[in-house]
């Protein structure tokens, strides 16, 4: 019995490793974030499989878990992947991990493809130490106050934003952040239309507004300056 988290690609099957390949040809179950995503990876990768694959989201992740549980409890291999990147950021996956960790059943990761760090490493900002925030709150007064509590955040954060929240979310950051601090949209990283916007948060704002955005989008916005919260105490 063994549980393995696999990192699929962001966008580009080039990017697919030879151990997620094995393991989606190996696993004896799969569960997947979405099935028709999962069959059109495998076959731009052209892998075959014969393993059950599962329905595993957000709105089924509670009750697949304890049957996915259960299935490794009775020796079966169990091969997680979310539609892109690593399962359990932002995506499903940790309340199974967590269970089976605390019922002693073996666990394996294979890393691979990460929204986050690419992202990182596209926007120029520092990378020495970053925060991942996962997606803001939908609604305007949470999403302002989740920001409110980054206000003196000393590291570079990472977010995850709907294409159609980018404009509300940037209008919250410069009322939060300012106008001047600087940031990054990275969208539809790995893709056919991958595109880096860089600049400040004004710019990134002016930008967001002006333009149809679509795609995956994962926002990065430089850290508070060193002791900024005492400066304005």
């Amino acid at each position: 019995m063994t549980l393995i988290l696999a990192a699929t690609p962001l966008g580009n099957p080039a990017d697919a490793s030879t151990r997620l390949k094995s393991a989606i040809e190996n696993a004896s179950i799969i569960a997947a974030e979405d099935s028709r995503r999962f069959h059109r990876l495998c076959a731009d990768i052209e892998v075959t499989f014969t393993a059950r694959v599962l329905s595993f989201f957000e709105g089924n992740e509670e009750e697949r878990s304890r049957e996915l549980l259960a299935e490794l409890k009775s020796g079966a291999t169990v091969l997680v992947v979310s539609d892109a990147g690593m399962p359990t950021i932002s995506d499903p996956g940790f309340r199974l991990m967590r269970d089976a960790i605390a019922e002693g059943v073996e666990v394996s990761v294979i890393p691979g493809p990460s929204a986050v760090t690419m992202a990182v490493a596209l926007s120029g900002l520092p990378t020495d130490r970053f925060s991942f925030e996962g997606f803001p709150p939908r609604t305007a007064g949470a999403r302002l106050a989740t920001f409110e509590s980054l206000r003196f955040e000393e590291r570079t954060m990472v977010f995850f934003e709907a294409p159609h929240r980018l404009v509300d979310s940037l209008a919250d950051c410069v009322n939060v952040f300012g106008a001047e601090r600087q940031g990054a949209i990275c969208r539809e990283m790995t893709k056919r239309y991958e595109e880096t916007i860089r600049g400040n948060l004004g710019e990134l704002s002016a930008w967001a507004s002006g333009n149809e955005v679509l795609g995956e989008i994962t926002l990065v916005i430089a850290g508070a300056v060193t002791d900024s919260a005492s400066l304005t105490a």
